[in-house]
Parts: C-alpha cells; structure tokens; sequence
C-alpha cells in the first residue's frame, strides 16, 4: 500500500504492483515461496526509502497520478493520513483473528 500511494499516487510513477486486471489481488499470494526474513528485510527497504522520498517534500504537496474515484489530488498530508488508516484498519482485522484463536479479548 505504501508503495502504491506514495509512488504511483503521489509522484506519479509508472505502477509496478504484481497485481494484474485478472487476478487484482495477485500481490496477496506472491511472496509465499520466499523466506520471511527476505520478505521482512525488502519491506524495511522500501520504507526507508518512502521516508526518504516523502521527508523532502510539504505536507501540502499535491498528488501527480490519476485517482479512479476523484478529478482532483490529493495532498501528501492525504495521503499519510490514509495510509495510517489502512494499517489500523487491518491492525483491527489482525487482532479479531487473534481473538478467535485464542478467546482473549483486550481491555
């Protein structure tokens, strides 16, 4: 994701998402034949690398790539902000999963 709204949203780069107009959730089932600290050690990578990317720019900067569902960008302050989101959203989703494994609910 961060990949993806940063890169190809916000900069405007050509998208290089494993995923294709067939099998859109194609990125989801990739990596599983490739160890998991490769996997940990590239995803490290690539943050670093999006930190970098987005230190240098104003919260205000607009968006360069086509969004589906709006004419107008959005902001890198947007953009953060949705990823935040999404990751507490699937944090959430994570820690259902948990509870029905283990019946321990949190306070």
């Amino acid at each position: 994701m961060e990949y993806y709204w940063i890169r190809v949203i916000l900069l405007g780069e050509e998208n290089h998402t494993p995923s294709t107009e067939d099998d859109p959730d194609r990125e989801m089932r990739v990596a599983l034949g490739i160890p998991i600290t490769r996997l940990l050690a590239e995803y490290r990578a690539s943050c670093g690398q999006l930190r970098q990317l987005v230190a240098a720019l104003d919260l205000d900067t607009p968006s360069r790539g086509a969004l589906s569902w709006r004419e107008e960008s959005v902001t890198l302050r947007w953009v953060l902000f949705h990823l935040i989101e999404e990751t507490a959203r699937h944090n959430g989703h994570i820690d259902i999963l948990r509870e029905m494994a283990d019946g321990v609910t949190g306070r």
